[in-house]
Order: C-alpha cells, then sequence, then structure tokens
C-alpha cells in the first residue's frame, strides 16, 4: 500500500459561491490524481504551532500562534503500483 498526502487550499473570490467553488476545487484534485492512479481517501486538518519571530535585541516582532492545513489524503494498493510500473 502506498499513500500521497498534499495540501489542498481552497481559493475563492468574491464572486463565487463558497462551497460550490470550494467543492468543485477538491472535486479536481480528486480527479487530476485519479488520472495518476491514486483513489481519494479522505481531507485531514493538521493543526499546528508557528514559532514566534524574533526581532533586534530580543522582542518579539511577530507573536506564535496555532493554524491548521487540510491535506488531501490519497492512496494506491500494491496491485495498482506494479501496473503503473510496468507502462
Amino acid at each position: 500500500m502506498e499513500y500521497k498526502v498534499m495540501p489542498f487550499v481552497a481559493s475563492i473570490n468574491i464572486h463565487e459561491q463558497g462551497s460550490e467553488a470550494i467543492a468543485k476545487q477538491l472535486d479536481q484534485l480528486i480527479k487530476d490524481q485519479s488520472e495518476q492512479g491514486w483513489k481519494y481517501l479522505r481531507l485531514e486538518s493538521v493543526s499546528t504551532y508557528i514559532q514566534p519571530v524574533e526581532g533586534c535585541f530580543g522582542n518579539t516582532e511577530k507573536q506564535g500562534y496555532m493554524t491548521s492545513y487540510q491535506m488531501a489524503v490519497f492512496i494506491k494498493s500494491d496491485d495498482e503500483i506494479l501496473v503503473d510500473h510496468h507502462h
């Protein structure tokens, strides 16, 4: 079994329907990866802490903060991997 994880960052403008535009972008990512033999598994949210930025003389230039990223997870079975390598 092989896994592939890639960031999914939807981008919309003010004139687009938010959820519909985001769904189309995720749909396109899934289709693109499917053409390469990957099967969509799920969307994971990964939280991380961004370290503060130190300025001159030890002053904190920018405070640290928590943020999260959406990661699309794809899978390819061993059988599919063997088929891909023969092409």
